[in-house]
Order: C-alpha cells, then structure tokens, then sequence
C-alpha cells in the first residue's frame, strides 16, 4: 500500500517531465524565434486597462483567467471601483470559493476553499505583507496571527485582485488554501494624462449617521512616454452602530438553590440541569473610524528592455468603539448567598420565580428575585498604521535571457493604547430573561426598578488592558528565465525574507474595584434604545478618572507587561528559497498545450520568545529551530476543442505553525514525583498538504464561461493541543529550566529528577489531519442572445462546496469528535446581475454563505459552537451626465443581515446576536 501512494503521489511530476522531455525532442531540431518568444512573453505579463466599461472589466479578467498556467481568478480595475465594497475583502467575496467574516459591520479576513486566514498568504505589489487591526472580543479580538485584515484598505487604491488556487514553484511558499495578489494602479495602466476624483455622502439606517467618503487619481507620463507616475488617495469615515444581545455561551452546571422560596422543590432538578444563559445582556456598541490609503507609482522604461517600477502604499486606521453592557449575572457560584432571607434583600439568595425548558433542555426562559446585575462600559481607541514600498527591476540580458529582482519591505503596527471597561453592579434585584418564540431576534429582558436607581450601586472591576502588534516583512529575490526554445522556457530564483513579530499587553496586577465607590456623580445614563427600559444607569469614564485617576499609570492603577506576560511575545523568521521550473506552451494531439513543472526549496530560521515559568518564577526564553521543505508543482493546460480548456494541478504546500502556538511561554514544574512542561510549541512543523485541481472551462464567447473546478487537499497534519512523554532534552528548551524546575520540587536537582528522565509534555502538536474535498461551478455571460432591453443585462455567478472533517482529540491523543474544520462553510453562493447601456448602469450582487463552526469542541458542555448562515446583498446604479461626470448611488447590506453566532448544534442556543444596518452612499465622479 505504501508502495503505491508513493507511486501516485510522484505521478504528475513523473507525467510532466515526460511531457517536458518530449518537448524538448520535438522542438530540439527547430531554430529558436527569439523575436517572437520575447513578444509572446511581453504578452504574458498581466496588463490592466481601465476603459470605464464595467463589462470590459469583466472580459479583461476573464481573458487574464483564460491565459494564466494556473488556476486563478480575478477582479480587475473599474470592476472593483463599481462593486459597492467598503473594502477588499468585500471584493474578494466575488470570486469562487471566498468567503469573509466581518468586523463592525464590514469585511475583515477571508476564507478560501475551506480553509482560514492563517492558511492564506497575501501579496501586496508582489511581496507578502500581513495588515492586522483590532475587534471585538466576541470575534477574536486583536489580530495576532497571519491573517490579513483587509479592512484596513479601501477597494480604490488598487487597480486588479486575484486569487491563486493551485501553486506554481515561481510563488513563494506558506499558503495551504491560497495566494492572493492584490495590485495598486500604476501609469501604464493608462493612456498620458489621466485625472479622477469621486465623492460620496453615506447614510447608515441604524446609527442615523453620515459617512463622508473621498478618493484621486491623478497620472500622466514623461520623457515621451518612458517614465510614468501615478498619485492616488482616498478618505472615508464612518459612524457606526453595532447592537443587539449576547449571552457569553450557556451552561449546565447551575446551582440555583430555591424555586419560588422552597429549597426542597423537586423543579430545582430540571432547573439545575438544564442550560442557562451564562449572561443574558443587552449589547451597545457604537464604532467610530476614519480610514486613509496612499498609493503612489513611478514607472520607467528607458528602452524596450529594461523596466523599472517603484511602488508605495500607505494606510491609516483611527477608530474608537464603546461597548455598554446591561447585563445578569446567572454564572455557576456567581454571587449567590447559601441563605434564604426575605426577597427585597440584598443579601438574600437568589430565588428561582418562574421558567421555562424546551425539549433541547435549554431554559429559554427564566425570572429571578435577589438576581446581581452588572452594568459594563467599556472604550477602545484603536489604530493600523500600514507602509509598504517595493522595488521592480526587469531586463532582457539577450534575446533569449531575462532578468527580474525585487526589493521591498512593508510594515504592520496595530495598537490599542486605550482599552478600558468599568464594570459596576447591584445586587438583590428581580430579573427576567425570554428567548421563546423570536426572542432570537428580539429578547425580552426585564429588570427590576432598583437598577434604575443610581444609589446603591458597586464596582465590580476597573480593567485597563493596553495592547499592540506590529510585524514586518523585509524581501529580495532575483529571478532568472532562458527562452530555450520557442515553446520552453527555464525559470530560476532565490528569495529572501525576513518577517518579524512582536505583541505586547499589560494590565493591572488586580483588576478588582480598587478603590472606587459609585456615588451618583459617577453614573451617567445612557439611551440603549434597546427592550422595554432602554435608558440604562452604567458608569462615567470621565467623572470616574476625575475623581480617581485611573489613567495615571500610578498605586492601584498602575499598569505593566508583568501583569501579562503570556501576551509578551515576539518570533522572527528568516527564510531563503531557491526554485527551478520550466515553462511550455506547445500542443498535444494538434491542440494548444501550456504549463509549467517545477520545484521549490524553503529553509526558515525561527526564533521565538516569550515569559516562561520556571520552578515558579518568571524568566525570558529564546527557543530556535528550523526546518526545510522540498515543494514540487505541476500546472497542465490542454485545449482539445477550441474554446474548452481542461487543466490539472498538483502541489505539495505548507502553511508556517501559527505565531501564539510557537511561543515558547512554558511553564516548567515539579510536584512531587511528577516533572511536566506545558504552554507553547515552538518546535511546532508547518502544516503540509497535497494538492490536487482539475478544471474544465468553456469560453462560449469573449465575456462568457462556464467553468467546473474539483480539488482535493490532503491534510497531514492538524495542530492540536496534545500530551506526550519524553525527556526533558527533546524538548529543546533550555536545561537550566529542568534544574531551577528540580530544584523547586521536594528532593531537588539529583538522581530523580533532572533533564534526562521523563516529563509530561503538554503543548500544541502536529495532530492528525484529514482531507478537503470540494468542488466550485462558475458562470458568467452578457444576455447578447436576448431581444432588445433584454440583451442590456448579464450575469456572474459561482457556488463552492467544500467539505472537511477532522479528528478533534483530548491531550491524550484520544478522539472525542469528528467534526468540520473550524471557519469552514461546506457551501458559499456569490451572484450579480447587472444592466449596462449608454449612460444607465446598474447591479445587484448577493454573496452567501452557510453556517462554520468557530469552536469544534465547545465549552460549558456544549458540543460545539459556531455562526450561522449569511446572505449580504447590495446593490449599485450609475449614470453618466456626460463623458466626464457620473452620478453614483450605492446601497449595502439591503436584507440588514446580522452576526448570529450560537452554541451547541441541537440547541442552536443564542450567543451573540447584532445587526449594523443599512448602509447608504450618494456620489458624484469626475474623469479626464
């Protein structure tokens, strides 16, 4: 059996050199057109047009899609600008296989084909780059991965995207699901002097607010037309309310003592065994953001070999949000009395009423005397500052040898200088929550009149939770490429890139309410608009740092990194590539045959730091490690019928171990007879995956295909948490942990206890994978068949369908359930009809998703957890008053989806439910 997976796995490279071999035969004893290879070259190199025709746009990507040796797909030029999208990933959501999750409202990171923003690289001007920025703690918080956060780019500095699904040796490593490229305008893309400004004035239907947006464009070209530059801008600032109601998951583990006053009633069973919500709230959050991009491009051409272009982008992030809570408080042991007084005290336990369980034993409805209640504000002031510059140099050293190098670097820096949430509570309190019936959509929750009575209120906590993250990429390759015949061409080159991590977080030593005492000035109200009892009482950050000086960084207040240091961390990766491959473009059985084969070398360098503890005290480790991987990659491209394309990929790929899992923050003890390690794995091996694609496209006319993509990825590797024995010297950390550790313990460093015996190692590792499977179906073409007005409309449209499960295990390597691979929808829909004709166009686009699982092992004794399915739909209309002006109306989110994200898969048990609202812009354009 071994036997033959090896043979099917060197298959396609076995094929490919042979085709390659008989190539060269074939062609061995024909003089090389040196000429025409360097024109057919040129031809090849992606060129962006901007006509202002929307199906231009589209014809432009399709005929880049048809031509490329691998799967791609693409959005290019006016296609983006006319798409009504806040940002890139709203883009990206367009095309086959790419789904998005959002953030405030708006696209932030992407899935493709299943797989997750750390599984994706992205490529900004042709050089990896990560932007990250802040969210919610509902969907993650803090970028601190390698994931992209597309939400800190407009859709208007950049000219084409495209997303890369099957791998070519020329693409640098690291994505197992995709590589995407997005690219910024640049001169040549147009023809001299150009000139566009646009304007738009945004209406949101939830937050009443209005969001100005702005960009430019301004290019032309010198020295008869070999040097170009180009200066883009754009501004948009947005006003958003984010509301709705959350639960923080449910739980079985109940300790309600009394039910209507009896501590003996035998409804306490069902009450104490059933699921609650762990805190029922109201949420209210309202997101502030201005948002600015600069591009600029500098293009030279001083003869018909010889380019050189040099690129800068520049983005800019200032946001605020505040997040009100009024909320109670039902966690296991949460502030419950063990004795029964009289109901109106505040020191009485807390007294079951009335309720109701569903026959998923979920308590969907619950009243409660003597119940706490807390009311939270919380405040973030965020910011993403993004620089990239890159430069291109490209020549033809003969007619049959080229040269390519590129040199750039581009930086990340996310901060999050103020987050501060003051928390403070009542108690003895009557309290009501109801999720029967809608009360998905519009839970009723009922407090008590004494929450609304600004006496008598406590502080729970006072938290101060300063963040940040900042990473960088510095890369150089150089790039090789011999015209061997008119139909091979042999490419080589060496990379290399250093990327650099590092977070920070501090907090106070005790989050307690140090001090703070709510006194009426303190409180302020605040119009919710949310329930029955909208006006809530919560606290005052101004009068609280008047009166107590929370940010003075001083006492009880202070602030340090030593009060976090698990959020301390920082890795560095220095990588060098070589690859080699060889390009053709021939025929097989009479019909065009293209494609290229080659193979990929990576070694990385990685070091990682972070706190560790060590016989319980705090010390700073450095761990190194390193690794090389040997990626070969086919691309084979046949059109047996003219128009229809049949292609097929294979690769071998690897994703880098994720940034928080390498961290080496391990805590090293003894206790007793036992020695164990646990934390973080920075010995942890990228994920691998073999790759296999078959495509079959059709190209019944120059803007229409039908498309069918099957792909296959085999998965070696899942990271788990897991816990394995071994001595303390394969662990790779340094000895001096295991003696301090010893020495800690009860018979100190010696004969039974030191780095040579066994320990109990309990870290993230490379645990079982499994295997993706799926297929994607594309279709787009113009109505030209139809009658007159008919034939002025077209259509795009795409369905992906993925599935992938995977063993989920304990630390002990045993399997507890088999389930999906977390973010993955097993079916995304995206879909747009658009009219266009003279001055009038228009399009509605709907992108949908199916529901993922966030958590496959969920918490609370819930099965599992997850986000349920979404249908955006959005729409644009445009009209051209005259060859310069435009007027434009764009409309977002038009069926006001919301986030619903819930718990356990029978219960389907509400954990965060918000909508956004509609989005409205009105705007003018002006081209010259």
């Amino acid at each position: 059996m071994a036997a033959q997976a090896q043979a099917f796995r060197l298959h396609p490279l076995v094929l490919a050199m042979t085709i390659a071999a008989g190539s060269t035969s074939v062609f061995a004893d024909q003089q090389a057109d040196t000429t025409a290879a360097k024109a057919k070259a040129e031809e090849n190199v992606e060129v962006i047009q901007v006509t202002g025709s929307f199906r231009d746009s589209l014809s432009n990507a399709l005929n880049v899609k048809r031509q490329s040796d691998s799967a791609i797909d693409s959005i290019m030029a006016e296609d983006i600008a006319d798409f009504p999208d806040l940002n890139l990933a709203e883009s990206l959501q367009r095309i086959p296989g790419v789904a998005i999750s959002r953030a405030a409202g708006e696209g932030r990171q992407i899935t493709v084909r299943g797989l997750g923003p750390d599984f994706t690289r992205v490529r900004i001007n042709g050089m990896e780059a990560i932007s990250t920025s802040g969210g919610t703690d509902q969907i993650g918080g803090a970028n601190r991965g390698r994931g992209f956060d597309f939400n800190t780019f407009s859709s208007d500095l950049f000219s084409s995207l495209t997303v890369r699904k099957t791998a070519s040796a020329d693409v640098e490593e690291g994505s197992l699901g995709s590589t995407v490229d997005l690219r910024a305008a640049r001169p040549f893309d147009y023809e001299g002097f150009t000139f566009t400004a646009a304007g738009q004035l945004g209406y949101n239907d939830l937050s009443e607010e209005n969001d100005p947006k702005a960009s430019f464009l301004i290019s032309d070209h010198f020295l008869d037309g070999k040097f170009g530059a180009l200066f883009s801008a754009s501004f948009s600032q947005r006003n958003l309310k984010d509301q709705g109601s959350s639960t923080v998951r449910w739980d079985n583990v109940n300790d309600f003592g009394f039910y209507q006053g009896s501590a003996t009633a035998t409804e306490l069973n069902d009450i104490n065994n059933a699921f609650r919500p762990r805190l029922p709230r109201y949420d209210s959050y309202t997101h502030d953001m201005d948002r600015i991009g600069l591009s600029s491009a500098f293009q030279f051409r001083p003869n018909e070999d010889t380019k050189i272009d040099l690129d800068l982008l520049y983005a800019k992030t200032d946001a605020t949000r505040n997040e009100v809570f009024l909320q109670g408080i039902l966690n296991s042991g949460a502030n419950r009395p063990t004795t029964a007084t009289a109901a109106t005290s505040n020191t009485g336990a807390m007294n079951v009423v009335d309720y109701y369980i569903d026959d998923t034993n979920t308590m969907t409805y619950g009243a409660f005397e003597n119940a706490t209640i807390r009311a939270e504000n919380r405040f973030d002031e965020l910011g993403t500052e993004f620089s990239q510059a890159n430069l291109n140099f490209s020549h033809y050293i003969s007619d049959d040898w080229k040269i390519e190098a590129m040199v750039g670097s581009a930086t990340s820096k996310f901060d999050n200088p103020v987050q501060t949430t003051l928390v403070m509570e009542k108690r003895g309190v009557d309290f009501s929550y109801d999720y029967r019936g809608a009360g998905r959509e519009n839970p009723s929750l009922v407090f008590g009149d004494g929450v609304f009575d600004p006496t008598g209120w406590t502080s729970n906590s006072v938290r101060l939770r300063p963040l940040g993250a900042e990473n960088g990429y510095d890369t150089a390759e150089v790039n090789l490429s011999w015209t061997l015949t008119d139909s091979i061409t042999l490419k080589a080159g060496l990379h290399y890139k250093d990327f650099s991590f590092e977070t920070y977080e501090a907090r106070r030593a005790s989050e307690n309410a140090g001090g703070v005492i709510y006194t009426a000035d303190l409180i302020k109200e605040y119009d919710s608009g949310l329930g029955s009892q909208p006006v809530w009482l919560v606290p005052d950050f101004d009068a609280v740092n008047a009166a107590y000086n929370i940010y003075g960084n001083t006492g009880v207040f202070e602030v340090s990194k030593d009060f976090r240091r698990d959020d301390n961390y920082s890795a560095e990766e220095e990588t060098t590539g070589a690859y080699l491959m060889a390009s053709f473009n021939t025929e097989l059985n009479e019909a065009p045959f293209w494609g290229n084969v080659g193979v990929r070398h990576a070694s990385t360098d990685q070091s990682s730091t972070a706190w560790a503890t060590i016989g319980g005290s705090a010390q700073e480790i450095t761990v190194d490690h390193s690794y090389d991987e040997l990626l070969p990659s086919l691309n084979l491209n046949w059109e047996p019928v003219e128009d229809f394309i049949v292609r097929f990929g294979y690769a071998e790929v690897m994703a880098r171990a994720g940034l928080s899992s390498i961290r080496p923050n391990v805590s090293v003890s003894v206790s007793g007879s036992a020695m164990s390690v646990s934390g973080g794995n920075p010995y942890l091996e990228p994920t691998k995956a073999k790759t296999y694609d078959l495509g079959l496209e059709y190209y019944f006319s120059d803007e229409s295909m039908l498309a069918l993509a099957l792909f296959q990825k085999d998965i070696d590797s899942h990271v788990q948490s897991l816990r394995e024995t071994k001595p303390f010297t394969e662990t790779g950390l340094p000895l001096q942990a295991a003696i301090d550790a010893c020495n800690g313990g009860p018979s100190g460093y010696g004969e039974s206890c030191n780095e040579n015996l066994e320990w109990s190692v309990t870290t993230p590792l490379n645990g079982p994978g499994g295997d993706l499977k799926g297929y994607e179906i594309s279709y787009q073409t113009p109505f030209s068949m139809l009658p007159e007005f008919w034939n002025r409309f077209g259509f795009i449209g795409n369905l992906t369908h993925v599935s992938a499960e995977m063993d989920y295990i304990n630390t002990a390597g045993e399997v507890q359930a088999t389930r999906d691979l977390t973010g993955l929808s097993r079916k995304t829909i995206a879909a747009t009809l658009y009219y266009e004709h003279e001055a009038l166009n228009a399009r509605v686009s709907m992108a949908k998703r199916d529901k993922y699982l966030t958590t496959a092992i969920g918490r609370n004794n819930n099965d599992m957890e997850g986000t349920n399915a979404t249908t955006n739909i959005d729409a644009s209309i445009s009209y051209d008053l005259t060859e310069q002006w435009k007027l434009t109306f764009e409309a977002l989110n038009l069926t006001d989806e919301v986030d619903d994200q819930w718990v356990d898969s029978a219960g389907n048990r509400l954990t965060y439910y918000h909508e956004t609202g509609r989005q409205y812009y009105l705007g003018a354009q002006y081209k010259f």
